[in-house]
């Protein structure tokens, strides 16, 4: 039965109609037809058809009918307790039998012995069936018709029943008493009340108190405040009811309680499109996978990118130990650009979005796309972790366009979309993995570092190809959105909807825009020997040959100062744009070997050598002098057999790192870079440690060399073997037996 309101047009009866009000006057059941009359005395006759189609019709709240529920929002079924439902539906069985003779209102699926005699509506009245349904229930067991609610029903009480169910339906079987109206607290008056208020906002400042200790400052405030009034403080009970009410359990800790209460600066924020709120978090892997220089096990950091709107799982970032504002800044970068279509992927996996054809979007892209939502974001929650509250985010900010809104202090409830996909991902995918190694280490497995099976690049290749073809295909479930609560629907489908909605921008950053996301640096003159001095390092390149001593000619804070970009993950080179074709060059650092080979190395490693070098007492003039010792912190003069053993775990994770952030820098440039810093042999594939060593050592014969060559102009002739000049002075040396025979002709005669 359904739960909506009858519309009541018995003579006085109340209802409004496109916002005025009406009493039916008189109604004409035989014409179909009823009289209205307005507050002002106009006189308005309808149909009922009229009023049954009318989409601003309804029943006025001045109507008797509505009776107790006046001033309360309308009672439903779920406002019952389940006993009480349960006493209603017996009730409602009742009403149905005695009007159709079923006790389930269904002519067509009749139970056993249905319809009785005395109920049968071809052979009795209405009239007679309700007195037999009061014989019927007075017959009854008194003990169990109390319990089942039917002790005191009486002719008019079915008549009175019948009535409300057609207006509330199952609600309206129920008992008044079920759903009286809460009487509140009528002891707490307005003192008390404020009262209450003061000592809430003294407890959140204050340490984690009991309610007694509550219910006495209570008393002291009423006391000192209110000295010439007779305010009457309620009991602990009552006081323990209300504050439970008012402010909840209060079981979480006191920090955690004070970060609630801390007023939103911008309100509550309705999602209705993609890209318009975007949650970023980072979370440790909870597999163990094995790093690409040693192949020990190690843990990585997830880096997670999703879109509140559609769950659409934009982009991702893993990295060795910890995540820098780099690699956020990149995975917001990523965030703006087409996912490429991988060689081992099905087309079933490509654009699938009706409304934008594949091939107009691998078109503009200039390569075929996978099925992934890609936009610019507008808002990014992040919570208070160091790598999102830094300079440099904010410079990302202003580039993007976007606006980064951090979340309230230890409330992960404020990104809860983000937080829950972690789970699901834990659960759909990381635990069905070798090397999972749980929530807890109380559930960690025997050997989660020996079932390490898959490399940094494999789980990254992985959880690409299960977000493209598992989680944007996946049902959302209680994720529906609010204008089909009912439907099924993906994050790809809600994706599909939101073009019809709000339409698609179909816009693809530059490739430029990695450089403009990294760090920038300000130098005031370009030297002229030896070009730009960034952190303590020298850059150079022939880029900068047209600007060796001049100052820039820009303006405002920062004048005539030129931009350097740097790489944190990488710095091997950085980055200069020139004022006049504003193309990028990289610039190398001048420590580098000739031939450019050298081991990768980030920030870390460089704050490492220069704390070296000064611990050591050097002073060094020029880069060339610092090569030994970064060559030295890098490994290479460990001998190649002994690096598993002789360093420790932390050192190799230092090198892994340095090594797949390289890798992460290289795949972030454009393409069509003019130059890039060589690695190794050539090879841009991650280097085994036995690679590493290998480079490390070239790179010192190189330096080596590159100094011989530098202090003597030509190749100097090789010195004569030792004792070669008294050889040639020595007048009685006996010749050599061989050139005896020689110059004789043949042996001699005796």
């Amino acid at each position: 039965m359904g739960t909506a309101a009858v519309l009541d047009l018995s003579p006085g009866a109340a209802l409004v109609l496109d916002g005025r009000h009406w009493t039916v006057e008189r109604r004409e059941p035989e014409l179909g037809r009823v009289h209205l009359v307005g507050d002002d005395g106009t006189r308005q006759p309808v149909t009922f058809r009229f009023l049954a189609n009318h989409p601003n019709c309804r029943p006025s709240s001045r109507t008797t009918a509505q009776g107790s529920g006046r001033g309360r929002q309308p009672k439903t079924v779920q406002d019952l307790e389940p006993r009480r439902r349960e006493l209603a539906a017996c009730r409602l069985a009742h009403l149905l039998e005695v009007e159709t003779g079923y006790r389930s209102g269904d002519p067509p699926r009749p139970a056993p012995g249905e319809p009785k005699p005395e109920y049968d509506p071809a052979t009795t009245t209405l009239t007679a069936r309700r007195l037999a349904k009061v014989a019927e229930l007075a017959a009854m067991d008194r003990q169990q018709a109390k319990l089942l609610g039917l002790d005191r029903v009486g002719y008019r009480t079915l008549i009175r029943w019948d009535r409300r169910r057609r207006e509330s339906g199952l609600v309206g079987c129920a008992d008044e008493r079920w759903l009286r109206e809460s009487g509140g607290h009528p002891s707490i008056t307005e003192e008390i009340r404020e009262a209450i208020f003061a000592v809430r906002a003294e407890t959140l400042h204050r340490s984690k108190v009991t309610m007694r200790t509550r219910e006495r400052m209570i008393h002291q405030y009423v006391r000192e405040t209110f000295p010439d009034r007779d305010v009457t403080v309620p009991s602990y009970q009552t006081l323990w009811v209300v504050w439970r009410e008012w402010f909840g359990p209060g079981g979480s800790r006191q920090r955690y309680a004070r970060s609630a209460e801390l007023p939103s600066k911008n309100g509550h924020v309705l999602v209705h499109r993609p890209g318009q709120v975007v949650a970023l978090d980072t979370t440790v892997l909870p597999v163990m996978v094995r790093e690409s220089v040693f192949g020990d096990p190690v843990k990585c950091h997830l880096t997670l990118a999703m879109d509140v709107h559609t769950h659409s799982l934009c982009a991702f970032r893993l990295t060795l130990v910890s995540d820098q504002s780099v690699d956020v800044a990149m995975l917001l970068r990523d965030v703006m650009l087409p996912l490429p279509m991988r060689a081992d992927w099905s087309e079933e996996l490509e654009w699938p979005y009706p409304g934008l054809p594949a091939t107009v979007v691998a078109e503009f892209a200039g390569h075929k796309v996978a099925g992934l939502p890609f936009f610019a974001p507008e808002t990014v929650t992040t919570d208070h972790g160091s790598v999102y509250r830094n300079h440099h985010l904010v410079d990302a900010q202003r580039v993007l366009g976007c606006n980064i809104l951090p979340s309230r202090v230890l409330r992960p409830t404020d990104k809860s979309a983000c937080e829950r996909a972690f789970g699901a991902i834990r659960s759909l995918l990381f635990e069905q993995l070798p090397g999972y190694t749980g929530i807890d280490p109380g559930d960690r497995g025997a050997d989660p570092e020996g079932d390490a099976v898959l490399t940094i690049d494999e789980m990254e290749h992985v959880i690409a190809t299960w977000i493209v073809a598992v989680w944007q295909r996946r049902r959302l479930g209680q994720y529906a959105p609010s204008w089909d609560p009912g439907g099924d629907h993906s994050p790809n489908s809600l994706f599909a909807a939101s073009f019809a909605q709000a339409g698609f921008a179909m816009e693809i950053p530059s490739a430029e825009l990695f450089y403009e996301l990294l760090p920038v640096h300000h130098v005031r003159k370009i030297d002229a020997r030896r070009g730009v001095k960034i952190r303590g390092f020298w850059y150079d390149a022939p880029a900068l040959d047209p600007y060796r001593g001049q100052h820039s000619t820009r303006g405002g804070q920062h004048k005539g100062q030129w931009v350097i970009r740097r790489d944190p993950r990488d710095r091997r080179s950085v980055f200069f744009q020139d004022p006049l074709t504003h193309d990028w060059h990289p610039l190398a650092w001048t420590g580098l070997p000739p031939d450019g080979q050298a081991p990768a190395f980030g920030d870390a490693r460089v704050r490492e050598l220069l704390k070296k070098a000064q611990a050591c007492g050097l002073r060094p003039r020029t880069d060339d002098e610092l090569l030994p010792v970064l060559l030295e912190l890098l490994g290479s003069r460990v001998p190649v057999s002994q690096w598993p053993t002789r360093l420790p775990k932390s050192a190799r994770t230092e090198h892994s790192r340095e090594v797949v952030q390289a890798a992460a820098s290289r795949a972030d440039r454009p393409q069509s870079e003019p130059a890039k810093i060589a690695v190794g042999d050539g090879v841009v594939s991650p280097l085994r440690w036995q690679d590493r060593t290998r480079q490390a050592a070239d790179s010192i014969d190189s330096h080596r060399r590159h100094r011989r060559e530098q202090a003597v102009q030509e190749r100097p002739t090789p010195p004569p073997p030792l004792g070669e000049a008294y050889r040639q002075s020595d007048l009685f040396l006996l010749p050599e037996e061989d050139e005896e025979e020689d110059g004789h002709g043949g042996p001699g005669v005796g």
